[in-house]
């Protein structure tokens, strides 16, 4: 395993903690809201608690392309970032119109975090297995 550069090592030393707290606030905020029915801006507060940990992810991600030195990595995960918008745009258009259409639900809304995080997820293998097999043809 490779050993992480200055700037790897602060993403997740901030990365982990936001998303272990992502779960846990995830978890209480709809145990609450089921266990006690709140209204009002109980409920709001609530329902908006979860987010918060995921705008610190948004965050920590651009602290990580805004401190990272090496230019090919950078270039690499902006790729990647770019890959996975387009997917998530594509789906959730694709998916727009087929609910204006009738044939489904509008897609929720907080589902686009999550989506895009796969899809950048799995654009990354992508260029991991094309890097493995243009070194392996060129070799």
């Amino acid at each position: 395993m490779q050993k992480r550069n200055p700037a790897q090592q602060r993403y997740v030393v901030r990365f982990i903690p936001t998303m272990f707290s992502y779960g846990v606030v995830l978890f209480a905020a709809t145990y609450l809201i089921r266990l006690w029915h709140p209204t009002g801006i109980t409920l709001a507060a609530l329902a908006v608690a979860p987010s918060l940990p995921l705008l610190g992810v948004i965050a920590i991600m651009g602290l990580y392309l805004a401190e990272e030195r090496d230019e090919f990595l950078r270039q690499r995960l902006v790729k990647a970032m770019l890959g996975g918008l387009a997917i998530l745009l594509a789906v959730l258009t694709v998916w727009g119109f087929l609910a204006n259409g009738g044939l489904t639900d509008q897609p929720p809304a907080f589902l686009a975090f999550p989506l895009w995080c796969g899809a950048f997820g799995l654009v990354q293998c992508g260029m991991g297995l094309r890097d493995r097999l243009t070194s392996r043809a060129a070799a």
